[in-house]
This record gives C-alpha cells, sequence and structure tokens, in this order.
C-alpha cells in the first residue's frame, strides 16, 4: 500500500493503557508494516496493533483515543498536537475499510441481480410457457366453443351466416371431402377464407358462387388448413391477447367477452401468411386434388401462381370430383333465402 510505506517513518507521542483501571503510559507510535507499534520511552517494543483492527472511540474529537477491535479497555490517545499521526492513522483506516469486502452490498446486488433474473424470466419466458401449457391442455371442446363465440361476433359485422336448408347437407359433405370438422359460408366480411379456433374454416360467399369448379372452394378450404397447421389459431388469439387471456383459459376455461371481441375485429383485417407452393402441392397431391383452378381462382393470369399451375399434382389423371355437378349447383345457392 502506498500509504502505508508513506508513513512508516512517521512517530509520535501517546499515552497507552493496557486494562481498565491501569495507570497510563507514556509511550512512542510508530507505523510498521500493516502494525501499530507501541514501545516505551526506552524503545522496548510492549504491543502492536494490527492496522486493520484499529478501532476509533471519539472521531472528530480531540485527543484522539484508539482501540483494538475487540478490547475497548487497551486504548491509545493522541493529543492534539499529533495532528499529523492522527491524520496518517485515520487515512490508512479509511483505505483499509474501502479494501474491505461489504456483504451487505454483494447481498443488495445478489438481490437486484435475483430481481431482475425474476422480471426478465416473466416478461420474455412466462407469456411464451404459459401459451405453450394452455395450448396443449385445452381439449377440443372448449377449442370449438371459442370458435363459435367468435363466429357469433363475426356474424354481427358480417351479417348472419349463410344457411339455406337445401345447401347445409352439401357443405357437410364439402367439408368432409377436405378433412375440416366445420364449414361456414358467410355473405361478407370474410376476404376469402379464415381458419377459427375448433377446426372450424369460415368461407366469403364470393368463393362458392363466383367459380363453376367445385375445386376452388376445395383449394381455398385445404390451403386455409395449411395456414392453421403452421399458426394455431387459437395460438394466434393468445398471442395477440396477452397472458392474462392464457391464465384465464387455463383456470377458467373461458376467455373474456372483451377479449373475443378485440379479435373477432382484427382477425378479419390482419394479414396471413401464404404457405408456400411446395407445402401446397404436397397436401394437394394427398387429397387428390387439382391445384391448376385454384391457382387461377388466385390469380387469373396465372403469373403469380404459376408454380402451382405448372407442378399440378393431378395434370394428366382423373382424380375423383369433389362434388358432384348437381350437388355443386346446390351448394352455389347457400346465400339464397
Amino acid at each position: 500500500m502506498t500509504a502505508l510505506k508513506k508513513y512508516q517513518r512517521l512517530e509520535a507521542s501517546g499515552l497507552w493503557r493496557p486494562a481498565p483501571g491501569e495507570q497510563r503510559r507514556e509511550v512512542v507510535i510508530s507505523i510498521g508494516d500493516a502494525t501499530l507499534v507501541i514501545t516505551d520511552t526506552k524503545d522496548q517494543p510492549l504491543t502492536h496493533w494490527s492496522l486493520a483492527a484499529v478501532e476509533r472511540e471519539n472521531p472528530g474529537i480531540r485527543p484522539a483515543i484508539y482501540y483494538p477491535d475487540g478490547d475497548p479497555g487497551e486504548t491509545l490517545e493522541l493529543g492534539a498536537d499529533e495532528d499529523e499521526m492522527i491524520r496518517a492513522i485515520e487515512k490508512l483506516r479509511g483505505a483499509i475499510s474501502r479494501s474491505r469486502p461489504r456483504p451487505g452490498r454483494l447481498r443488495l446486488l445478489s438481490v437486484i441481480a435475483s430481481c431482475l433474473a425474476v422480471a426478465l424470466l416473466a416478461i420474455f419466458w412466462l407469456p411464451g410457457a404459459m401459451m405453450r401449457h394452455t395450448l396443449s391442455v385445452v381439449p377440443d371442446i372448449t377449442r370449438q366453443e371459442i370458435g363459435q363465440d367468435l363466429l357469433t361476433r363475426i356474424t354481427r359485422v358480417a351479417g348472419p351466416a349463410c344457411a339455406a336448408p337445401s345447401a347445409l347437407p352439401v357443405l357437410d359433405r364439402l367439408a368432409t371431402r377436405t378433412g375440416v370438422r366445420r364449414l361456414v359460408v358467410m355473405p361478407a366480411g370474410v376476404q376469402d377464407s379464415l381458419a377459427l379456433p375448433g377446426d372450424l374454416i369460415v368461407l366469403n360467399r364470393a368463393i362458392i358462387e363466383d367459380h363453376e369448379d367445385p375445386d376452388v372452394a376445395a383449394g381455398y378450404i385445404l390451403t386455409e388448413r395449411l395456414r392453421a397447421a403452421q399458426t394455431d389459431p387459437l395460438a394466434d388469439l393468445l398471442r395477440k391477447s396477452g397472458v392474462r387471456a392464457s391464465f384465464r383459459l387455463i383456470t377458467t376455461g373461458t376467455l373474456a367477452p372483451e377479449t373475443l371481441d378485440r379479435y373477432a375485429q382484427s382477425v378479419l383485417v390482419s394479414p396471413r401468411p401464404m404457405p408456400s407452393d411446395e407445402t401446397i402441392l404436397a397436401a394437394f397431391e394427398k387429397a387428390q386434388l387439382r391445384s391448376t383452378p385454384y391457382a387461377y381462382a388466385r390469380d387469373i393470369t396465372g403469373e403469380s401462381t404459376l408454380g402451382l399451375i405448372e407442378a399440378d399434382p393431378m395434370a394428366g389423371t382423373a382424380p375423383s370430383p369433389v362434388l358432384s355437378d348437381r350437388n355443386w349447383l346446390v351448394l352455389q345457392s347457400i346465400c339464397e333465402s
């Protein structure tokens, strides 16, 4: 320590008392190797105190009284005329104190770090973990109820679902052919197709009415199924609604009406990613469905859907029809009152 070397030649006179009740003795004080050395006037060592253990009884008051840590009965008194030695001892005590570890500060830093870790965990990990757990335990019946609740809210904007009695059985056949639990045709509001929780797909009436080939409607349904497989509609709802919605769903089995209202309004206008051509073609091949009619329905020029046209998995074959001509004509009248 630089300060220690600076004061090692410094000496001063003082009064030393080895124990309470004993006579004080005049002594000479010097600073040794990390110690405060106390000798008598004949230069005979009497004792030495570790500088790290020197305590002051009366800070800021003269004469200064010191004692070794743990033994306040042994004292050393330095008069006001020994100001240089007093300043030296105080400087050394301050330097030693600053170099000591501070458990309280370390504990505080540890507590702050722990709280920060918990906060970061709650912000970045907990919402995703809560949502994943919720999705893994929500039963199908609850998903279907949520899908129906959303559909009810969509009908407030788009009007009631199309439901000509003669066409509903055909709509069920189309659902079976495309592997969907339930299909609903809306008069407006939906851009083209929309997947809701509970394996429910909503179609705009134009998908049914504006095309002569039922393969077009089947293509939209199949593509919407792929979207739902890539992004679970319930996961999308919970992600946009926050961790509170996940917590409520897992604890009560329901979602707040305002949560459903907000999502129903946003999902009708939110952009949704289109699956890759490779993914679509693989699904069409598995379903034994032609991709060309669907491709031209999306782009009448075929320019942006050329990949679906050129790689049609059913090209040159005669797959079984999605619906008979008669049933397709019946289904096209589903929105007629």
